[in-house]
């Protein structure tokens, strides 16, 4: 009876195919076009939740867009940097750099010129974008791409019994106020903090939607990661341990639901992060400067919002922005208008954000006009089947937050409007159903949105 294979065999055989690819490669595609790196087409810089797995899979999937060939991709002279390579139709080598550092670095590099796409998991700063103005608006919406939904997932250890905690609970925990298990409910002891590093946008967006709203910092016990998959690792071999990842990483640990404010515990469910309702839902950038000329990094942006990158997203454990419709369970606390659409409608897998401070649309909600215009028409909704539902944030009179939740639905349906949609219905529901806490700017604005439900 022939035995088990050992690590060992499988290293070696490992290693045997190896070098078989490598042999065909170089028999197929002479080893010389490849040995002198070419000039780098295009520089992307940035965050690491993108950089790991995401940017690499999109820019492959652009390069065959584009007709390249043996496109293969190899380590950079950092840890979370690589080279992706492929050859044009003459036999040229085509290169794509991709340093993976964290999202503020992809601004500063913008800044100097050494990248000429910056990938971010959270929104540009001002202070970032004031030193940026010379090359023009970075949040114009040609200059600003959002190319995935993400969610923050606060992971466990697989067998930590504890379920859900509020973004209080969450705050108090990361910034050592709370220093065991037991203290929460749980048990295990003294609880083991793991955090991404200052660079990253994973804790940038951990740092302004938990700790920041309690006027909190993390605390210094905290183990620091420049890698989401190795920050995971870690806390899935530790079982008092804690820590957040972005959503494609949460892989051997288990994530805990999230409330905030008045709002229900949400696990990082692909729905509740589609429409951005999970507490900590995020969305993923890429950035290029206003004229912007490199056809590469064009072709990049415009290939990320194709069906094709879209799919390219959700293969590598993000969300993709495709529309899609959900049936909602009917609640008994649900205001009865709402409770007729969650019975006999769907919601559709977007929610309409609004510009800080005024009514008009962000660069996300400009491009999911046409998505959902796109999925109308192919569904036969354009008539009489789609209703808008507007939420907000508490004003003192009940009646004007009414008022402008209704008017903030109306503003969609202007723009669905020039679509050809004819509307079933438009109302308002004022501060009722919140997805985040009123008690910070950020939350009210989460909870300044407009729904599309349909029949």
């Amino acid at each position: 009876m022939p035995r088990a294979m050992t690590a060992s065999d499988k290293d070696l055989w490992g290693r045997a195919l190896s070098m078989l690819l490598l042999g065909f490669i170089c028999y197929a595609f002479p080893w010389s076009v490849f040995a002198a790196l070419p000039t780098a087409v295009l520089r992307i810089q940035g965050s690491n939740t993108i950089g790991a797995k995401l940017g690499p899979a999109l820019v492959k999937g652009m390069m065959e867009e584009q007709g390249l060939r043996a496109i293969h991709q190899s380590p950079g002279d950092r840890e979370n940097e690589v080279h992706i390579l492929g050859l044009d139709a003459e036999g040229k080598a085509v290169q794509v750099e991709l340093a993976a550092h964290g999202s503020s670095t992809g601004f500063v590099a913008l800044k100097d010129g050494s990248a000429d796409l910056a990938a971010s998991s959270r929104p540009i700063k001002d202070a970032e974008a004031h030193d940026l103005a010379a090359f023009g608006d970075l949040r114009s919406q040609h200059a600003e791409q959002v190319i995935a939904i993400d969610g923050l997932a606060i992971i466990l250890h697989p067998d930590n019994p504890l379920r859900a905690l509020s973004t209080a609970q969450l705050a108090a925990v990361f910034t050592g106020e709370v220093k065991t298990w037991e203290e929460l409910g749980g048990k295990g002891g003294a609880i083991h903090l793991y955090a991404r590093d200052d660079q990253s946008g994973t804790f940038d967006t951990f740092k302004e939607l938990v700790l920041a709203r309690q006027g909190k910092s993390l605390a210094t016990s905290a183990q620091r990661f420049e890698s989401n998959d190795k920050l995971s690792a870690a806390v899935s071999g530790d079982p008092q341990g804690i820590g957040f990842v972005g959503l494609a990483s949460i892989n051997q640990a288990r994530a805990l639901a999230i409330a905030d404010g008045d709002s229900q515990a949400m696990l990082p469910e692909t729905e509740l992060i589609a429409t951005e309702d999970y507490p900590l839902s995020r969305r993923l950038f890429f950035y290029v400067k206003p004229g912007e000329q490199n056809r590469w990094a064009k072709a990049l942006v415009q290939f990320a919002q194709s069906p094709r990158g879209q799919a390219i997203v959700d293969k590598n454990g993000f969300v993709a922005q495709q529309i899609q419709a959900i049936k909602v369970q009917a609640q008994q606390d649900m205001p009865p208008s709402y409770r007729e659409l969650a019975t006999n409608a769907q919601r559709l897998s977007v929610n309409f954000r609004f510009q800080e401070g005024n009514a008009n649309l962000d660069n996300k909600a400009l491009r999911d006009v046409q998505r959902v215009l796109d999925y109308l028409k192919q569904t036969g909704k354009l008539e009489q089947k789609a209703v808008l539902v507007g939420f907000g944030d508490p004003k003192a009179d009940p009646q004007r937050a009414a008022l402008l939740s209704k008017l903030r639905a109306m503003a969609v349906r202007r723009e669905l409007a020039k679509g050809g949609v004819n509307l079933r219905e438009v109302t308002g529901l004022g501060d009722e159903l919140p997805v985040a806490a009123n008690t910070a700017e950020e939350g009210r604005i989460r909870n300044r949105r407009v729904e599309v439900w349909v029949y």
